[in-house]
């Protein structure tokens, strides 16, 4: 069972690290590309803010966004502002998250997300807690994938492999680190394809991160994964 105050504990420790590494930039590298096609790091950090405030309407009740065009416009208007003005929007929308997050709610209750997307309400600081450790490896700023808290990585992968479980553009696939499986892919009596690497390697697949080239493939090419 989710344990959403848990997780909340988490989210607060991530994005404290994330707000400690992001102080040590200064306005030009902030303004600099990161890892994610097309978004300067203010696009990112910009996002995150947006997305706090974006989760604070789903715990009470609200739609997401607006709309895709709004959360877009959002974080473009957002992303070229100086690093102090990041630093403590990200840090006021994180304790805003926290705060709705405090109040006395049924947790077990189903909500609302982006494009008709649906799940508990206890697993959306889960969900909060991915995008500030994901993102936070897309600044590019030294914090990577193996940085990551051991549990995270564990439960982000199953996450992603159920989500493309069943995916009828995904071949039946076996992901081992040669200590624990995940199945993911189409249906199947027995996996295609089998992907052996490091936990690292195999989230950074499956979250977009990484190409591949760090794993060992057998079975089959390794399978291209559809868009998150």
């Amino acid at each position: 069972m989710t344990d959403h105050a848990r997780d909340l504990v988490s989210v607060r420790e991530a994005t404290e690290r994330l707000l400690i590494a992001v102080g040590k930039l200064d306005n030009a590298s902030v303004s600099q590309p990161s890892r994610l096609p097309g978004w300067s790091r203010g696009h990112v950090l910009a996002h995150l803010a947006r997305n706090a405030d974006a989760l604070v309407n789903v715990l009470e009740g609200r739609p997401m966004y607006v709309s895709g065009q709004a959360r877009d416009a959002d974080i473009e208007r957002d992303a070229p502002r100086p690093l102090d003005v990041q630093l403590g929007d990200l840090r006021e929308s994180a304790a805003r998250f926290q705060e709705a997050a405090a109040v006395p709610a049924d947790w077990s209750r189903t909500v609302e997300l982006r494009n008709g997307v649906t799940d508990s309400a206890s697993r959306l600081p889960f969900r909060r807690w991915a995008e500030v450790e994901l993102h936070h490896v897309d600044l590019g700023i030294g914090y990577e994938l193996e940085d990551l808290p051991t549990e995270f990585v564990e439960r982000e992968i199953d996450f992603l492999a159920d989500r493309f479980a069943g995916h009828p553009e995904v071949p039946s696939t076996r992901l081992t680190d040669g200590t624990r499986a995940w199945s993911t892919g189409s249906a199947a009596p027995e996996p295609e394809i089998t992907v052996t690497g490091s936990r690292a390697d195999l989230l950074g697949r499956l979250a977009g991160r990484r190409d591949g080239a760090g794993l060992t493939v057998s079975g089959g090419p390794l399978p291209t994964l559809p868009p998150l």
